[in-house]
């Protein structure tokens, strides 16, 4: 019986433009199990969920160095300088930007700077965040010595005054001091026992370092109901400085609880608040962390285009003659003006030199093939690959089969060599031309 199913009319009407060179996982699935899988086969029995385990594997393997890389994206670089790598990324082929004649422009990886977590540091250069505090004898009030807004509500709080295992209940900003209420950790307010100035010392609730935050806001004169996501100001005069993805600093909201949507007027959050808004609770504070490190701010606000003669050369440079005697031992990946970039796995994002901004960005990438059910197909030059991979891996964790374990080992082996010379898609007409243009003359 043949294989195609559909005339060559619907064929050309549809969309499905060369399909047939692909099998889908699930057919390699079925065709497995009606090969190998039964009564004096290879296999004698195994679940198809165990068969669809080694599939997946297999196919994520052979997508890393054998498949094509067929995936890419495209976008215009904003001012931000960075970009989110996408949802199936695995790893990277090619970047690069592409001018108005659509030419590619191929862009080099730096590999001597990055965008570290920056951490919080006093005037003293600790890791530390203090403030001095107001204390009251027998009052869970503390009025600050200035406006702190990197002290959230669920910090840990620490004096010679004050009990342990204390927290942060609330904040509160006016003319520029911070007033902070003090909890337990089921809420209930705890007292100080001095009256007078102290050193207050700041921790995170988990014990790890304070991150120096991007930006932070203290939103005023908003309201929200007892079990709503929903925070609004009116009239709204400040929303538009609140972003998506910035940490809820409030006692009625949960500690890790951020910005999820900013809409005109109205602020929504990942959770719900636990209590009503009040005059004296009507403000909120958002902040943004971590922030970025001071290294990605110099790289991102280099000139690369442009020359100093007062301070250092620059890295990225175009105007090589004024370089005199500073091309020695250059790096090949510096020796270009198309810009550079580097990759922040931590965080998912691409960071690119100041000279590709408002550029037309295209990232060629690796994915493992396993994102969606239409993108899980193989190439008909590989499909023996994946059978012999398939039952390689099943009879080397089953307790059967194990002499065949060997044989198989090598087959799988000769299939992937096989499978990657044929997808090379080497073309005796296209060598030739190519070899044509360098020393040794080729006839053909």
């Amino acid at each position: 019986m043949g294989l195609l199913q559909e005339t060559q009319q619907n064929y050309y009407d549809g969309n499905d433009f060369g399909g047939y060179q692909f099998v889908s996982l699930d057919d390699i699935i079925t065709n497995f199990t009606i090969a190998y899988v039964g009564e004096n086969k290879i296999i004698p029995k195994i679940k198809r969920t165990d068969i669809a385990f080694h599939a997946q594997r297999a196919m994520q393997e052979l997508s890393f160095d054998t498949f094509k890389s067929i995936k890419s994206q495209e976008i215009t670089l904003p001012p931000s300088l960075t970009m989110a790598l996408p949802q199936d990324y695995v790893n990277y082929t090619k970047i690069c930007w592409t001018d108005t004649a659509g030419i590619e422009h191929p862009l080099y990886p730096t590999r001597h700077t990055s965008n570290p977590t920056p951490v919080f540091q006093n005037a003293d250069g600790e890791y530390k965040l203090t403030a001095i505090g107001t204390l009251e004898n027998s009052s869970d009030i503390v009025v600050l010595d200035k406006e702190y807004k990197n002290i959230i509500v669920g910090m840990r709080v620490a004096s010679p005054s004050i009990p342990l295992n204390t927290f942060v209940g609330s904040t509160s900003n006016d003319s520029s001091i911070t007033t902070i209420t003090l909890v337990d950790k089921d809420g209930d307010s705890v007292n100080a026992t001095y009256t007078g100035n102290e050193t207050l010392h700041f921790k995170n609730s988990d014990m790890l370092l304070v991150i120096e935050e991007e930006s932070s806001f203290i939103l005023e004169n908003v309201t929200w109901s007892n079990g709503s996501n929903k925070i609004t100001q009116s009239p709204n005069t400040d929303v538009s400085n609140v972003k998506v993805g910035m940490l809820v600093s409030h006692k009625d909201f949960d500690q890790g609880t951020t910005v999820v949507s900013v809409n005109g007027a109205v602020i929504t959050t990942s959770n719900i608040s636990t209590s009503a808004s009040t005059a004296t609770t009507n403000e909120v504070t958002f902040i943004s962390t971590p922030g970025d490190s001071e290294t990605w701010g110099h790289y991102k606000s280099h000139d690369a285009t442009t020359n100093s003669m007062v301070d250092e050369y620059d890295y990225d440079d175009d105007i090589y003659e004024l370089n005199v005697g500073g091309r020695y031992g250059l790096e090949p990946a510096h020796a270009q003006v198309n810009g550079s970039y580097y990759i922040d796995n931590l965080k998912g994002l691409i960071h690119f030199s100041s000279n590709v901004s408002g550029k037309t960005v295209i990232l060629k990438y690796i994915s493992d093939g396993l994102g969606t059910d239409d993108e899980m197909i193989v190439h008909k030059f590989a499909e023996e690959a994946m059978y012999k991979s398939i039952a390689y891996a099943v009879l080397s964790t089953s307790s059967y089969g194990q002499n065949l374990v060997p044989r198989f080992k090598k087959e799988k082996f000769a299939a992937i060599r096989t499978a990657k010379l044929r997808l090379s898609n080497l073309k005796l007409d296209e060598l030739a031309q190519s070899l044509r243009g360098k020393s040794k003359i080729i006839k053909h």
